[in-house]
């Protein structure tokens, strides 16, 4: 039997943006692909009779036809999101690619099943963003944004590299690798908030005080509470040097305040100072600013969120 070529996957040479990047990315682990020139060409050109017999030709070609692998979208009449902004070729690929490479990215993890969820958040968090800026649209990232990230791998106009396909090619795979690793981490942290908010929500459904959110792991647990409305004031849980937690629930998303602080007269102490004035055996601290403290027990952290609660005034 005679072999399959290897698929052919073409972009154009020259400056790379993060679009582009991204993009070869999200098709090396959709489609399963490891290095250029191993099981599959890359070859980055503006060459029609190359684009043409591209496999799959991604911000190049004027053409946007996902059943014959073509992702361009600077011809008139490019596509755009219901919401009239235009995709970029992360984006069209994306649509076409990005929950297969999700799944990719999830199954070592066992996770697979959450990839069309995860794919749906990265979409609205991650490739919108990289949509409007390749379209220059709404605000800059800055130097440290993942668009200015790619930028820089790109050789500056006074460099010797400039021009040398080699050297850009090198370069574009460098840059196309760290969206790799952003998105890889980005999956794996939008898997483990998903996670997550699925054993605080076992955790609240079988509270015995829906003000205490007591939890077996340290875990993401105060977006799940915002976005349930749940009245929770303290969170318990353990930490890897065998203390136990008392964490305080911000009124808000982003506030440093708390909804009930710990009472001040624990403010700042620890050990046995800490016990003698709040009376729980076990007690071992709280910060100064009263957003946490910790027990040697879960039982002494839970009688300390119960002493603060009673006495309703932090």
């Amino acid at each position: 039997m005679i072999p399959a070529p290897a698929p052919l996957l073409v972009t154009h040479s020259g400056s790379f943006h993060c679009d582009d990047a991204l993009a070869y990315a999200v098709l090396r682990l959709a489609l399963g692909l490891g290095r250029a020139g191993e099981d599959h060409r890359l070859v980055r050109t503006r060459d029609p009779a190359v684009i043409a017999a591209a496999t799959i030709a991604f911000d190049v070609g004027g053409i946007h036809d996902p059943a014959t692998g073509r992702f361009d979208h600077h011809q008139r009449g490019a596509p755009q999101r219901p919401d009239g902004l235009p995709f970029s070729a992360a984006g069209l690929v994306w649509q076409q690619h990005g929950e297969a490479a999700t799944r990719a990215l999830l199954a070592p993890l066992g996770a697979g099943g959450m990839a069309a969820a995860v794919a749906a958040e990265i979409d609205a968090t991650v490739i919108r963003k990289v949509d409007a800026i390749d379209n220059g649209i709404g605000p800059r990232e800055g130097a440290l944004g993942l668009a200015g990230l790619v930028a820089d791998f790109n050789p500056a106009w006074d460099s010797p590299a400039l021009g040398d396909a080699a050297t850009e090619d090198a370069a574009f795979l460098a840059a196309s690798a760290l969206t790799e690793g952003v998105l890889r981490r980005r999956v794996a942290a939008i898997r483990a908030r998903l996670a997550a908010e699925a054993v605080v929500v076992a955790a609240q459904a079988t509270a015995e005080d829906p003000r205490l959110l007591v939890l077996d792991a340290k875990l993401p647990w105060q977006e799940p509470v915002f976005r349930h409305g749940w009245p929770v004031l303290y969170a318990i849980y353990p930490v890897p040097n065998g203390n136990w937690m008392v964490e305080a629930m911000p009124p808000e998303r982003g506030s440093f305040a708390q909804r009930l602080p710990l009472p001040e007269p624990w403010a700042g102490l620890q050990g046995a100072a800490l016990e003698a004035v709040c009376g729980i055996p076990g007690a071992v601290f709280v910060h100064a600013r009263r957003f946490i403290g910790s027990a040697r027990t879960r039982d002494a952290a839970l009688a300390m969120a119960s002493a603060a609660m009673a006495t309703g005034h932090g």
